[in-house]
């Protein structure tokens, strides 16, 4: 998971999918905390906390991860707000959250740690407060960039649905991203998976920046993307986001 996160934090600022990926929340995180005065928003497996910076941008944000070396990145960059905590067990009170976020977690646990993380989601999250997840998604996506995040799982939309409503949630909505990649990336991974796929510490080909051209192009085209999922859901993608509610 360090080669992970080290990749991430050298590619997260100006990096077309990390671009696209944070265009495609706000407008979630915003429809989720309006109305809320002083939100209190929760991370949950922050990585190196590059994502509180757009959280704080709505209210008091704050987030964990289990990864030394993921919060030694995080607070090299001034990203304070951070502890160390288990997904499976969070040190935080019931209902005290008007948001917590998951992005790009679940997928790498397993079977009873993801149970037993959404189950803590629910548990922090006030009565009528949200919970926004984004996960892996499509299984015939499974490349080199699995090797790297030491994926154990890619979701459908029927099983990210069952995982949040079993817990209790309410499904707000349920989108696939990175729709406009599908094609290229699609021929990308079954190359990968008939070539043979890399042990971890090579498996960075995914995360490393493009050219920057190439890096302008698609960050130009998921903002086209972003702007359509405004008002529609996309059938395909390789990640799935979802806004899910905890009843009143």
């Amino acid at each position: 998971m360090e080669h992970l996160l080290r990749a991430t934090a050298l590619a997260e600022r100006r990096h077309f999918w990390f671009r696209g990926f944070r265009r495609f929340v706000t407008p979630l995180v915003a429809q989720a905390l309006a109305g809320c005065t002083a939100p209190r928003i929760l991370d949950c497996g922050c990585g190196t906390g590059a994502n509180l910076e757009l959280l704080g941008r709505f209210g008091h944000a704050c987030g964990f991860d289990l990864s030394p070396a993921g919060l030694g990145l995080a607070r090299r960059e001034g990203r304070l707000r951070t502890v160390r905590a288990s997904v499976a067990a969070v040190p935080f009170p019931s209902g005290r959250f008007d948001l917590v976020t998951s992005f790009d977690v679940l997928y790498a646990l397993p079977p009873a740690v993801e149970q037993a993380a959404v189950a803590e989601m629910y548990r922090l999250i006030r009565p009528g407060g949200y919970a926004l997840v984004n996960v892996a998604a499509m299984p015939l996506l499974r490349g080199d960039h699995s090797m790297l995040s030491r994926e154990l799982r890619r979701y459908s939309r029927a099983t990210l649905r069952a995982l949040l409503g079993g817990a209790g949630f309410r499904i707000e909505r349920l989108t696939h991203t990175n729709a406009t990649l599908f094609a290229p990336l699609l021929a990308a991974r079954l190359l990968q998976r008939l070539r043979g796929l890399p042990p971890e510490a090579r498996a960075q080909t995914d995360i490393a920046m493009p050219p920057a051209p190439v890096n302008a192009a698609l960050s130009a085209l998921l903002a086209c993307e972003s702007l359509w999922l405004r008002r529609f859901d996309a059938p395909l993608g390789s990640s799935l986001l979802c806004l899910a509610r905890k009843p009143s």
